[in-house]
């Protein structure tokens, strides 16, 4: 059936609970029910209908809180320069709505589980380098199609396995401290990269005699250790400067 439902028998009542889709599929008449679960939808709650013989009884409205920090982190991964999207399989209004208070424009709502994946495929057919934040076992797919897996620590096992990185707590503020990381992480190997590549261009030629013919300089071979030595040192003490790194964190 599609959507989600669950449909039962209590005594001789049978009762059908699920979302619109599945009411639809049931041919439920579900009346000024769909204007009530309209108004609930924009406050953020996800309606639930009750059905009972194929008509709508009720309905219970379901919401998730936020997560602490989760507005925090969003600021802080725009600050990155990063465009973030929430994919959900809550209903449309209500997804928009809790978008609209994380600060988040793009939001993909009422996506089945194992269309998660797809909607990543998709970011990644326009030319867009995806990373997947998630923590459910649901997420697993999307997180192992994304190009980098985050799993939250306080999620399952199975997201945890299928995510590139593991943040150590519930904290989502790690996510953006993890990109920034990375990045200054990327920049300090270039660093090191280039400064080693300045120490031998200059210093092999002046070792091999280059400017001895028309100079009469030689580098002396104990001066010559001491270049190395502090090549090795520079390296050293920039990439050191790593442990004073942090994002939002702080």
């Amino acid at each position: 059936m599609p959507g989600h439902g669950i449909r039962t028998t209590v005594g001789t009542q049978t009762v059908l609970v699920g979302n619109a889709p599945c009411m639809q599929a049931a041919q439920v008449a579900l009346g000024r029910l769909q204007d009530t679960a309209e108004a609930l939808a924009s406050a953020g709650k996800t309606p639930v209908y009750v059905a009972v013989h194929g008509r709508g009884a009720g309905l219970i409205a379901v919401a998730d809180t936020l997560k602490p920090y989760a507005q925090e982190t969003v600021k802080a991964l725009r600050d990155l320069g990063l465009e973030v999207l929430m994919i959900t399989g809550d209903h449309q209004r209500t997804a928009a709505a809790i978008g609209h208070s994380l600060g988040i424009d793009r939001v993909l709502a009422e996506v089945l589980p194992e269309e998660k994946a797809r909607q990543v495929q998709k970011l990644q057919a326009e030319g867009k380098r995806v990373a997947m934040v998630g923590d459910g076992i649901n997420d697993a797919p999307a997180l192992a199609q994304a190009d980098v897996g985050i799993a939250i620590g306080t999620g399952t096992d199975v997201a945890m396995e299928a995510a590139d990185i593991t943040l150590m707590s519930g904290d989502v503020r790690g996510i953006a401290t993890a990109i920034a990381l990375s990045r200054r992480t990327m920049r300090t190997i270039k660093q090191n990269l280039f400064w080693a590549f300045v120490y031998n261009i200059v210093g092999l030629p002046i070792a091999a005699g280059v400017l001895y013919p028309t100079f009469g300089i030689l580098l002396n071979p104990m001066l010559a250790a001491v270049a190395m030595a502090l090549s090795s040192v520079s390296v050293v003490t920039n990439s050191l400067r790593l442990r004073h790194a942090h994002g939002p964190r702080a």
